[in-house]
């Protein structure tokens, strides 16, 4: 099989979220083995590959959820000095929540961010924070919506706020907008593009929607246990290795065509505040 296309990231005299010789084993199978990655800040990189490649189980082993071998760990811009484990944030594919309850955003927000009784409601500070992180997705006026009344679109945005209170060194996505309506797709994915901008985030998006991502990726990993290609979008689906797979040929991506593709990320989002 054709080896890896390799991404020549900038030195890490930035910030980035290193993996190296990252694996799990689940039993006596390999799921994931030999990744070594280095996530920069402020680039969204989009992972895709066949059902069962490995793509949410390497979401779970960086969340924490279930244990890994190699090494994960975050280094700050100007130094090389390393930091341990990277703060993550996730926003999944689905949340179970009792829509049929009577719960608010703002109680979804007091749930995770205080440790007072629900009753009691968000505390000044609480809020004035959950507002902040619910600007970032042009999304303030949701705050008391209860969550039975959000469309999939509006959830995902909560679920993003949500993900980025307190600011993380790397910011999860796992088949983010599954089941949401195009235009409320196009707005996730404009938000997303310009937040990892503005608030230099490192992302890692997994979806199926190649075309979608293509068009706000910094780079492309093409994962089946091991990184197989990784590269520039255009580089990523032209590679022998997705036509294989995929059973599908992207005549479109020739070098230049993801920047010939409409951009989600015209509107500006408000300027972040500084990283703590």
């Amino acid at each position: 099989m054709t080896g890896p296309t390799h991404h020549h990231p900038a030195s890490c005299g930035g910030c980035c979220t290193q993996l190296k010789h990252f694996g799990v084993r689940l039993g006596e199978a390999a799921v994931l083995e030999e990744i070594s990655l280095h996530v920069h800040c402020g680039e969204l990189t989009a992972i895709i590959g066949p059902n069962g490649a490995g793509k949410t189980t390497l979401l779970r082993a960086l969340l924490g959820e279930i244990p890994f071998q190699g090494e994960l760990q975050f280094v700050h811009s100007g130094s090389n000095q390393q930091f341990g484990r990277p703060r993550v944030g996730y926003v999944p594919q689905r949340m179970d929540l009792d829509f049929s309850a009577p719960a608010t955003v703002s109680d979804l927000f007091a749930s995770v961010s205080q440790r007072q009784p629900l009753w009691l409601g968000l505390g000044r500070r609480a809020r004035t924070e959950a507002l902040c992180a619910l600007e970032m997705v042009e999304g303030q006026h949701l705050l008391g919506k209860t969550l039975g009344a959000l469309s999939g679109g509006e959830l995902q945005r909560v679920l993003l706020a949500l993900a980025l209170h307190p600011l993380p060194d790397l910011l999860l996505l796992d088949e983010p907008v599954s089941g949401v309506d195009q235009a409320g797709m196009e707005l996730f994915y404009r938000m997303v593009s310009q937040l990892r901008r503005n608030l230099d985030l490192s992302i890692l998006l997994v979806s199926h929607d190649l075309a979608a991502v293509a068009r706000v990726a910094d780079r492309m990993i093409f994962l089946n246990r091991r990184v197989l290609a990784d590269g520039t979008p255009a580089e990523v689906l032209t590679s022998p290795l997705v036509k294989q797979v995929f059973g599908m040929e992207f005549s479109e991506a020739e070098p230049g065509f993801v920047s010939r593709l409409p951009a989600h990320d015209s509107c500006p989002l408000p300027p972040p505040e500084a990283r703590p």
